[in-house]
This record gives structure tokens, C-alpha cells and sequence, in this order.
């Protein structure tokens, strides 16, 4: 890749690699201390002077202004196949792996609340390392030739992970779930992973993901390989119930309505309310949340003179109120 050197990669993308790596132990002191050009080398992402494709994904702040579709999208569907909303990530592989699973874990997927004693317990309904272990493999083993995202479907029912990309010759879905050997088409990322203690070197991925669904008692995935790409799929074991109003089918799937639901009749602050919302991703919250219901006029300014005091919170208008009593009636 000609025109850009390790100088324009994103620091924070080194961060996190140079930490995952130093706890793995997969990669010696003289390559995490040295400089990054020296790292990129060692990584063999290097060819001659030039930087290679694989560096760019890895550790370039915006990898899509190299390899279009470097990036993952992710949906929420009703029965009917209706996006109801969606979010796309952007930004390093490593960030890619971090911000897709915060939004899925705490935005995407509504987790069963039980106790333990007086100890509450959230369990989601696909198990976070089968998630994870999916995630991870389809970002490793995707076609980035293809100018298509990663694309996660998520319903009430079931989620989806699917990439662009082939089987290796004479394989199938069901090789993967078989014993089979590592046969990655992006050999350097699959090794950035590897020395960062992401991912093992002996083709188990498939087996992790099987393994943690039959631990909770789950079904395992269906695979599906459409000509063009592969889909994980994980339909959940049984609907949510509530403990009042019996079976829900879906969660509350508009995030206006979420965050007037966590207001009520409180004036929060926007930590306070992002938290509430169990968001971490801060941009979701802001461009998701808070600005459509500003824009709708359904919530206000506690000091509307100062947007970014530090004393700001948000409160309902007589409008947001209105909204919300309409969506408690039957």
C-alpha cells in the first residue's frame, strides 16, 4: 500500500495490541517495548519499506478509505425483516472487535435477569464467548476483496453473523464443525490475533463457539454459506418472560422510547442516563438517544444556556410525557 506509513496508523489500535499481547505472552518484550515500525516487522506486515493491506485493517484509524467494506454493520429486525435500528463500526480491527461486542452485549441482545440469594444475574441469550469466538472468526476470515461490511441481523429470536467470503475447496458447513485444520485466507491477521491472544492456531474456533452452547444448555448454531459469504446463526433456546405480563416476544427496540422510559419523571444527568441505559459506547448513546429525542423536542436542557455545563441534565418536556403515557397503555 503506497503513500502511508506506520506514522498515520491509530496509536490506540498499538494500545491495545501491545496490551492484549504482553498478557498473552505470544510475543517477546523486545517487540512490545520497541518502536512501531519495528512491531509492524516483527508481525510481518511489512513489505520492504511499504505497508501491507492487513496493516491498514489492523491498526488504521479509518481502514475503509484503503479497503471499502473494512467495517461492521449491525441491525435490529421486527418478523417482518423491518430495520427498526442500526449502528456501523468503523475504525481499527481491534476497536471493530471492542465497540461490536459492547453494542451487542449491552444495546442488541436483552439479557434474562434471575437471582442468586440476593444477587441479580443477567444472562443473555447467545453465551458472550460464542459470540466473541463468531465475531472474531469473521472478521479474521472474510474477504476483504468484497466491498461488503460484516453484517450482524439481530431479532427477538435469533442473531445472525454473516461475512463475505468461501469455504476453502471440497469444504462444507458441517467440515467446521468437524476437527479440521486452520486454513485462514488473511494469514497476517490471523497472526496479529494469535500474538494478541485473541485466537488459537488449530482451526478451534468453530469448537469454542459449539462447546459454550452446549454448556448452557443452548442449540448449537446453524451455518449457512449463500455462495458469497457465511452466516452463523443462534436462535434463542425460549422467549423472554416477564414475571407480571407472561411472554415477550421482543424488547423495546426504539431507543427514544428506552430513554424516555429511563428518565420518567427525573432530570439525570447524561452519565447517569447512559449508564441507566447499560450503554458504554458513548457515541451510540449521543447520536441514537439523546439527539433524536432533543431534535423530536420530547426532552430538554436543565441549563439550556450552557449545552456543556457540568451540571447539564435532560428532563421530559410535556410532550416526551405524553409519548411516554401512550406507550404504557394497553
Amino acid at each position: 500500500m503506497p503513500n502511508v506509513g506506520a506514522a498515520e496508523l491509530d496509536p490506540d489500535a498499538f494500545r491495545r495490541f501491545r496490551a492484549q499481547a504482553a498478557r498473552s505472552g505470544r510475543l517477546g518484550d523486545e517487540s512490545l517495548l520497541g518502536n512501531d515500525v519495528d512491531l509492524l516487522d516483527r508481525l510481518h506486515l511489512t513489505e520492504g519499506r511499504l505497508l501491507k493491506r492487513a496493516a491498514l485493517i489492523l491498526f488504521h484509524a479509518e481502514p475503509e478509505r484503503f479497503v471499502s467494506g473494512a467495517s461492521v454493520k449491525i441491525g435490529f429486525f421486527d418478523s417482518g425483516a423491518e430495520v427498526l435500528y442500526h449502528d456501523v463500526i468503523e475504525g481499527s480491527l481491534f476497536r471493530q472487535v471492542a465497540s461490536t461486542l459492547d453494542l451487542l452485549t449491552t444495546k442488541y441482545l436483552r439479557a434474562r435477569i434471575s437471582y442468586e440469594g440476593v444477587q441479580r444475574v443477567e444472562t443473555l441469550p447467545v453465551p458472550e464467548p460464542a459470540l466473541r469466538e463468531s465475531l472474531i472468526n469473521a472478521l479474521i476470515h472474510r474477504d476483504y476483496s468484497v466491498p461488503a461490511p460484516v453484517q450482524i441481523r439481530v431479532y427477538a429470536d435469533r442473531v445472525s453473523i454473516w461475512n463475505p467470503g468461501h469455504l476453502p475447496p471440497s469444504w462444507t458447513p458441517d467440515t467446521l464443525r468437524q476437527r479440521h485444520p486452520s486454513a485462514p485466507p488473511n494469514p497476517d491477521i490471523a497472526n496479529a490475533f494469535f500474538r494478541a491472544g485473541m485466537i488459537e492456531a488449530w482451526g478451534q474456533g468453530i469448537e469454542k463457539v459449539l462447546a459454550a452452547c452446549r454448556g448452557r444448555g443452548l442449540p448449537e448454531p446453524l451455518m449457512h454459506f449463500d455462495g458469497v459469504g457465511l452466516a452463523v446463526e443462534f436462535r434463542f433456546a425460549d422467549p423472554v418472560t416477564d414475571p407480571v405480563t407472561g411472554p415477550v416476544t421482543s424488547p423495546v427496540t426504539d431507543p427514544v422510547l428506552r430513554l424516555l422510559l429511563s428518565l420518567g419523571s427525573e432530570a439525570l444527568a447524561p452519565s447517569v442516563l447512559q449508564q441507566r441505559l447499560g450503554l458504554k459506547h458513548r457515541p451510540t448513546f449521543r447520536d441514537n438517544y439523546l439527539r433524536p429525542a432533543l431534535a423530536a423536542g420530547l426532552i430538554e436542557m436543565t441549563v439550556p444556556e450552557r449545552p456543556q455545563s457540568r451540571l447539564q441534565k435532560y428532563r421530559l418536556t410535556a410532550p416526551g410525557r405524553a409519548r411516554l403515557s401512550a406507550s404504557r397503555k394497553p
